[in-house]
């Protein structure tokens, strides 16, 4: 039998030891002696726990109790303790070895500790009262250093001079579990901490949770949690999962409209806060949202419906949005319907300001307006955010349905910028659409003349008539004098019958309308300069280099510009007239 069985035997190591422990705070049966560390543990704080050893007292106080597997610090303080810290005489003991343990009858085995009992000695060396400090006390019991790593004296690590530290945490054994190799919590991208759960991300987790629940409660709390973790592609799919389960539910509906509204995929949400109002019609969180929907999308009569729902109370400053909205969108019109364009922006601007953020209408019209006052840029970027946005077959504005509206304003930037065939095919839509509409007939009709005139033109052009090119041009514009690609067409054409004036004539009137046509500018300048006009030539092509900075024959123009204008100047200080 080993010399620690023979200590259990008979009983002269372990009773001596016991007894000098007498009257300390208990800890659990068949638990490790150990050391207590403040670890630094948000769900387990501890503090430090004094030791005992060479014939010193110490005073022990306890904050936590808790259970753990081997290399985790646990404890209890006595529950008759009577005061926080006791002086424990000392006792003669046979001292284990290092890294000596018991065997199990002796009792809870011993933990080996790396560092020695180094305790602070008072002056008559009869007691001895340890330090706050821990570098002061006895290593810590189970093998954990102050460092949060593991040290393993005397053993060889098979990974080398990996070390294992404590976790944050998310394993399976809590604040404290052993990660191998100093692996440490992953980061986001700001460096926050990252939720995991396994290895995996807590999005991922959830969903996996939720996609295996077939309580559509449960996926819908799962959805939940997802949502207000900004994760809203996840929680929509939870959401189509907790409605394939129970599609009648209205609370379901309403949560999945939720996630589509923030996605930004307006028309399903307000198709899904629809069925959820006709599953339940007193569901109130469903008309809220689909009234906010509707003032987003401009539909005043809708939202107005659903926020003062009778047996509601409507939000006051979701009514006051209306109002305001309702106030701007008049004012809108007016402005409109009397060639106001300048106040059609603003109005349209005040409209958005109100709520309606997202409406096609307000958009469209602000891209008219803009059209109106030649800012054909600007009209095209409303446009564009036009785009993804639902239409309502039943809503009109300024007498046409809406989607035709739409149609009839992309129909007229398409043939300013020169996309005559774009033209004809947005405004036959829109016809289709509204057949009955006056103003949409009347717009079809100009727009087919101007395309079969610039076509006419750009084959007579083609062919040398210029002449005749010219009065192509010239046709066209009787039905559309704002178009500055007939401007600049037919500018070419008197170049090239030498109509220098013409030409520059016709320039001009296409850079009214587009101020930085840089077609209209090139031939400006090259007409400018068949006519000795170098300053008027070099203004246009220093335009033209800032607008193409890579274009090196606009720098090759730009050159010879400045060369003969400087070559001009010379030449009239040369002809000055003497004195007779």
């Amino acid at each position: 039998m080993s010399s620690a069985g023979k200590a259990a035997g008979d009983g002269t190591g372990v009773d001596s030891l016991a007894a000098r422990f007498a009257g300390s705070a208990s800890c659990e049966v068949n638990k490790p002696d150990y050391r207590e560390l403040d670890l630094g543990s948000p769900v387990s704080p501890l503090t430090a726990r004094k030791s005992i050893g060479g014939g010193a007292t110490t005073t022990v106080t306890t904050s936590s109790s808790s259970s753990s597997s081997s290399g985790s610090v646990s404890g209890k303080t006595s529950a008759n303790a009577s005061s926080d810290a006791e002086t424990l005489q000392s006792a003669p003991s046979r001292t284990p070895r290092r890294g000596h343990r018991r065997s199990a009858s002796a009792g809870a085995p011993l933990i080996h500790s790396s560092r020695s009992l180094t305790p602070n000695s008072s002056a008559s060396g009869s007691s001895i009262t340890s330090s706050n400090h821990h570098a002061n006390v006895v290593g810590l019991s189970g093998n954990i250093c102050p460092s949060g790593k593991i040290s393993k004296p005397n053993l060889t690590n098979a990974n080398g001079n990996r070390m294992a530290t404590l976790s944050s945490g998310s394993g399976n054994y809590g604040h404290g579990s052993i990660m191998r190799g100093g692996a440490s919590t992953p980061k986001t991208s700001n460096g926050s901490v990252a939720e995991t759960t396994t290895g995996k991300s807590v999005g991922e987790s959830v969903v996996k949770r939720g996609m295996a629940s077939l309580d559509p409660e449960d996926v819908k709390n799962a959805g939940n949690e997802l949502y207000r973790k900004g994760k809203f592609e996840d929680a929509l799919l939870l959401y189509d999962r907790a409605i394939a389960i129970s599609p009648d539910n209205a609370s379901y509906r309403s949560n999945r409209a939720a996630a589509l509204t923030a996605l930004g995929r307006l028309g399903e949400a307000v198709t899904e806060c629809e069925e959820a109002v006709r599953l339940e019609p007193g569901h109130g969180r469903a008309r809220q949202r689909l009234a906010s929907l509707y003032l987003r999308l401009g539909q005043v009569e809708n939202a107005r419906h659903h926020l003062c729902y009778p047996g509601q109370q409507p939000d006051p400053c979701e009514l006051s949005k209306l109002q305001s909205l309702e106030k701007h969108l008049n004012l809108c019109i007016e402005s409109r319907k009397i060639g106001d364009w300048k106040n059609a922006v603003k109005e349209s601007d005040a409209v958005m300001e109100a709520g309606a953020k997202s409406s096609p209408l307000v958009l469209a019209c602000k891209a008219e307006a803009l059209l109106k006052l030649h800012k054909l840029q600007d009209a095209e970027t409303s446009l564009k955010a036009i785009s993804n946005l639902p239409f309502y077959s039943q809503s009109k504005f300024c007498g046409m349905f809406a989607e035709a509206y739409v149609l009839y304003v992309q129909s007229q930037v398409d043939m300013a910028m020169g996309r005559f065939d774009n033209a004809v095919a947005a405004v036959e839509k829109a016809g289709r659409i509204d057949y009955s509409n006056a103003d949409i007939a009347l717009l079809l009709s100009n727009v087919k003349m101007v395309a079969n005139a610039r076509a006419r033109g750009h084959d007579l052009f083609n062919s040398g008539r210029f002449d005749e090119a010219i009065a192509a041009y010239g046709e066209g514009l009787k039905y559309d004098n704002c178009n500055s690609v007939l401007y600049c067409n037919r500018a070419v054409c008197w170049s090239k019958l030498g109509l220098w004036d013409k030409s520059i004539e016709d320039c001009n009137q296409a850079l009214m309308i587009q101020p930085y046509y840089t077609k209209a500018l090139l031939r400006r300048a090259v007409s400018n300069g068949k006519l000795g006009r170098w300053e008027e030539a070099i203004r246009d092509y220093e335009v033209l280099r800032r607008e193409r900075p890579g274009d090196s024959e606009i720098a090759e123009s730009l050159r010879r510009a400045r060369v003969a204008l400087m070559g001009s100047q010379h030449e009239c200080r040369n002809l000055k007239p003497g004195l007779n």
